[in-house]
C-alpha cells in the first residue's frame, strides 16, 4: 500500500499484539519506522514471527509480511525485551469492561510497571488503548519515571478496515501536557495526510468514548425510526436517505439493523456513562441509546417468532451471520450472538453459517459449512450479518431446502420483490 515517504525513521515498541496493537505496529512499519511488537503469549509471537496473523483483517497480513521482509517489523516475547532503546512505546493492551461498566485498567497499569525499569531517559509512552480520563496520570504514577513523558493517542480503527483507517484516517488526536512530546508523536504520522489535533490528555481520552457513543446513538436512532416506519407504513430506507442528505446529519452509520455490538460500542458507551457519573453527571440520554439497542434485539427475535407462527419452541431457525459485522471474524458482543442466544432460550433449534467466524459461543447452535446447510429444514431464515455473499444467495435453492419459506432480513440486504415472487414471506427492518 503506497504512502507518502516520511522524513525520518523512529524506533517504536508496541506492547500488546491484539487487534489495535498489531495494526498499529504493522502500519507504523509501513510508514517506514522501525517497530518491535511484544506479547506475553508465546504461541502468538511464534505465529506472528512466521508471518501469520491471528485475526481476520483485510490487508493486515500482507503488510505484516512485507515489513518483516523489509526488516522494519519484528515480534518478541515480553514487553521488557521490546522497550530498551526505543524512543516511543505504545501501550496497546486490553481495557475490558469491569463489573460496574467502567474500563478495567489493570492491564495498562501492569504493563506500565513492567516496562518502567527498562525505558531510556526521555522516552515517550503512548496510551493507544481506549482508556478513560486520567489514564495518563495513572501510567505516570505506575512507572514512577519523571524523566519519561506519557501521551494519549487514541485509536479510531474500525474492524474490517483498520489498515485503511490507520494510513488514511479522518484525524489523528494527541493529548499531552508537554507540547514537545506531543509534537514528537505527531511527527510519527508525517506519512499520513490527515488533520492532527493536539490537545490535553483529558480531552484526547474523552474523544474516543464520545465518538463511539455518538456513532452508537446514530444506529439506535435509525432503529427507533425504523420501528416508527413499520407502524406508519413508511420505508425506513427512503426516510433515512432523505434526512441523510442534510449535511448536518449525513448518511454514515444512519442505517437500521439488528442492533449494534462488537468489541468497542458496548463497553465504550457504558464507560462513557461511568465517566459522566464520576464527575456528577447523569448521562440519561446515552442510557436511552443503550436501552433502544437492547430493545432492538427483542424486536428481531419477535419478528422471527411471528414468522414461525408465534412460537419458537421446537422450531428450526436458520441463521446467516454470527460476527458482529462483515469483514471481521470477531463475535465479541455480536448482535447476532445475542439474538441467537435469545432464540435458543425460547426453545428454538438454531443452525448457523458465517463466512469467516469459527464456531459459535452458544454451544447449542449447530454451525454449518454454507448458507444452504444452515437453511435446510428451517422454518425461518434470519439474516443477521451484512456479508456481501448473502445479498446473492440463491433464493430458488433456499426454497427447495427450507421447511417453510419465511425470511427475516435484519440487514435489509435482499430484494423484497425477488424474495416474495418466489413465495417467501419477507420481513425487513423498517420496511413493509
Amino acid at each position: 500500500m503506497a504512502v507518502t515517504e516520511i522524513q525520518s525513521t523512529s524506533r517504536i515498541a508496541v506492547v500488546g499484539t491484539g487487534y489495535v496493537g498489531l495494526t498499529t505496529g504493522a502500519c507504523f512499519a509501513q510508514l517506514g519506522h522501525d517497530v518491535l511488537c511484544a506479547d506475553i503469549d508465546p504461541s502468538k509471537v511464534n505465529m506472528l514471527k512466521g508471518g501469520e496473523i491471528p485475526i481476520h483483517e483485510d490487508g493486515l497480513e500482507s503488510i505484516v509480511q512485507e515489513n518483516m521482509k523489509a526488516g522494519r517489523l519484528d515480534f518478541v516475547l515480553g514487553a521488557e525485551h521490546a522497550v530498551k532503546g526505543r524512543e516511543f512505546i505504545y501501550l496497546c493492551v486490553p481495557t475490558p469492561q469491569g463489573a460496574d461498566g467502567r474500563a478495567d485498567l489493570s492491564y495498562v497499569e501492569a504493563a506500565a510497571r513492567e516496562i518502567a525499569p527498562h525505558l531510556d531517559r526521555g522516552a515517550i509512552v503512548v496510551n493507544k488503548s481506549t482508556v478513560p480520563v486520567g489514564s495518563t496520570l495513572l501510567v505516570e504514577r505506575a512507572m514512577q519515571r519523571p524523566d519519561v513523558h506519557v501521551v494519549s493517542n487514541p485509536e479510531f480503527l474500525r474492524e474490517g478496515s483498520a489498515v485503511g483507517d490507520f494510513l488514511n484516517p479522518d484525524r489523528v488526536v494527541i493529548g499531552a501536557e508537554d507540547r514537545g512530546a506531543a509534537s514528537r508523536v505527531a511527527a510519527l504520522y508525517l506519512g499520513v495526510r490527515a488533520p492532527i489535533l493536539i490537545t490535553d490528555p483529558a480531552s484526547a481520552e474523552t474523544c474516543k468514548y464520545a465518538a463511539n457513543a455518538f456513532l452508537a446513538t446514530k444506529i439506535s436512532f435509525a432503529n427507533a425510526v425504523a420501528a416508527v416506519c413499520e407502524a406508519a407504513g413508511a420505508d425506513v430506507a427512503d426516510v433515512l436517505m432523505g434526512i441523510g442528505y442534510d449535511s448536518r446529519i449525513g448518511h454514515h452509520f444512519l442505517k437500521p439493523g439488528p442492533g449494534w455490538g462488537g468489541s468497542c460500542f458496548p463497553k465504550d458507551t457504558k464507560a462513557m456513562i461511568g465517566i459522566a457519573e464520576d464527575v456528577g453527571y447523569d448521562f440519561a440520554f446515552l442510557k436511552g441509546v443503550i436501552e433502544v439497542n437492547d430493545q432492538q434485539f427483542d424486536r428481531v427475535v419477535d419478528k422471527i417468532k411471528l414468522a414461525a407462527g408465534d412460537s419458537l419452541e421446537g422450531v428450526t431457525i436458520g441463521v446467516l451471520g454470527l460476527t458482529f459485522k462483515a469483514g471481521t471474524d470477531d463475535m465479541r458482543d455480536s448482535p447476532s450472538i445475542e439474538i441467537v442466544s435469545r432464540l435458543v432460550a425460547a426453545g428454538a433449534t438454531v443452525k448457523a453459517y458465517d463466512p469467516v467466524g469459527e464456531g459459535c459461543p452458544v454451544e447449542e447452535v449447530e454451525v454449518c459449512g454454507d448458507a444452504y446447510s444452515a437453511a435446510e429444514g428451517a422454518e425461518v431464515l434470519a439474516i443477521l450479518t451484512e456479508w456481501e455473499e448473502f445479498k446473492f444467495v440463491d433464493l430458488d435453492k433456499l426454497a427447495e431446502v427450507m421447511a417453510n419459506k419465511h425470511i427475516v432480513d435484519a440487514r435489509n440486504l435482499l430484494d423484497r420483490g425477488a424474495v416474495r415472487r418466489r413465495g417467501f414471506t419477507y420481513q425487513g427492518i423498517g420496511r413493509s
